[in-house]
């Protein structure tokens, strides 16, 4: 296998540069661009040591710097590696990078040395999708469950319903498969309880990544509302600026303004959008029509009503829109003298707020109604949750055969029939570990990381 190599540090100015290389070569090619101050040589140092010099080329040198050691296979990828350290500057470490693919290294791809640590059995798939989770992490909580997928937490997880599912599937096999020779029939009453037990877990990490995903990914959120009713002033208190141009006219946002905030440890991929009315303006209608779309695809919507005027049509047009939706009401303005009717937005969303958007801590106000509403209160983070989609559809698969296999004992269906939904899950399962993963599944999951990971 060739020798890769690629700048692991971000693509900007910086106080240090790395260059990392892994392969067979990888220490031998870095010997060849560096001179130590001790005059000994790279290739006769031991892993986990450093040694202080100068890199070179043929005109002479680069720069000074750290390089670093590991050896195979006590280190990330399993094989020897070795870390350039420079100075951070992007001429430099572009310079010093193609000097070791001068030397023999080829360009890594992306996530290529974090593929080499799963090819060569340093983590899992889950433990590499842990990853880019940790990378990408934007919150406390979602570094924690970041952390939790790197540490392999999942991969126990899954492997301890893999296991069981193992011992009862050669159980049913060997007991049907040698029916002359002298094994005992498997006990129903034990079977079922271990489907329950899997069924169990497997409902759980379900669960708790579909409560878990507006932290570890953020969840599509529309502010929608008629013209005037505070939604540019909601957005910019969320986003901490002025994201939102503010003025008394109604109809002044006609696009989609769109911002990443946090409420808490809670991720909003926020859209403020054009007011909900009928207009005669051609612009302002396009608005209304994408507003509408918006709402439509949002995975929760934080639907703004001026709680300081009677309710309208259009604000009932509004509560029709998100029923059956994911939905929090906001009766904003609350700091002008109140109008009477929000009992029926009341009824009709499964959280209300009630706030001035222009005196109130907004963040503040929102963050109980939504961690409720989300799921995500009391969440434990330090526990196990899945990483991405990816693993949900392979525990949804194996859930799905589990529950089959379930009823197929119920009712008295032959055994084999039950081994074989037993089998399809285990395999489900083994896939979001990639024990079973085919190469496309590989090539998925790190076509998404950075280069140099």
């Amino acid at each position: 296998m060739s020798t890769i190599a690629a700048i692991s540090t971000p693509n900007a100015a910086g106080g240090i540069g790395m260059i990392r290389l892994s392969g067979e070569e990888a220490v031998a090619i870095a010997d060849r661009c560096f001179k130590g101050v001790s005059g000994r040589s790279l290739s006769s140092m031991p892993g986990y040591s450093a040694a202080y010099g100068s890199y070179t080329d043929e005109t002479g040198v680069i720069d000074d710097g750290v390089a670093i050691i590991y050896r195979a296979p006590k280190s990330y990828t399993g094989e020897d590696v070795a870390e350039l350290c420079c100075h951070g500057g992007l001429f430099v470490t572009q310079k010093l990078l193609r000097r070791v693919l001068a030397l023999g290294a080829v360009p890594a791809g992306p996530g290529e040395f974090t593929r080499r640590a799963f090819m060569n059995g340093k983590m899992d798939l889950s433990q590499a999708e842990g990853v880019m989770k940790v990378i990408s992490a934007q919150g406390e909580a979602a570094l924690q469950a970041a952390e939790n997928t790197l540490a392999g937490n999942v991969s126990k997880k899954i492997g301890q319903v893999c296991d069981s599912l193992i011992s009862a599937a050669a159980a049913l096999a060997a007991w049907a498969d040698y029916p002359d020779e002298d094994i005992p029939a498997v006990e129903s009453g034990a079977l079922a309880q271990t489907l329950n037990h899997g069924i169990s877990a497997l409902e759980t990490l379900i669960r708790n990544y579909d409560a878990g995903k507006c932290v570890t990914e953020g969840i599509p959120t529309v502010l929608c509302g008629k013209p005037n009713v505070g939604k540019s002033t909601l957005m910019n208190a969320l986003s901490g600026y002025e994201k939102s141009i503010v003025t008394a006219i109604p109809g002044t946002t006609r696009d989609v303004v769109e911002e990443t905030v946090r409420v808490g440890d809670i991720l909003l991929r926020l859209a403020d959008t054009a007011g909900l009315r009928s207009t005669g303006d051609e612009v302002e209608r396009i608005g209304v029509r994408i507003a509408k779309e918006k709402l439509a695809a949002a995975g929760l919507v934080i639907a703004v009503f001026d709680a300081s005027v009677p309710l309208t049509e259009e604000d009932e047009s509004l509560i029709a829109l998100c029923e059956g939706k994911k939905a929090l009401a906001v009766l904003n303005k609350c700091d002008l003298p109140r109008a009477e009717g929000f009992d029926a937005v009341k009824k009709a969303f499964p959280a209300c707020v009630e706030l001035s958007a222009k005196t109130d801590d907004v963040p503040a106000a929102l963050r109980p109604a939504l961690e409720t509403l989300l799921g995500a209160a009391g969440l434990d983070f330090t526990q196990e949750i899945l990483a991405n989609e990816r693993q949900r559809r392979c525990c949804e698969e194996a859930l799905s055969h589990l529950r089959d296999a379930a009823a197929a004992l119920r009712s008295g269906i032959t055994v084999d029939a039950v081994n074989v939904d037993i089998d399809c899950a285990v395999e489900a399962l083994l896939t979001l570990t990639g024990k079973r993963a085919g190469e496309e599944v590989v090539n998925e999951v790190f076509r998404s990381f950075c280069v140099g990971k």
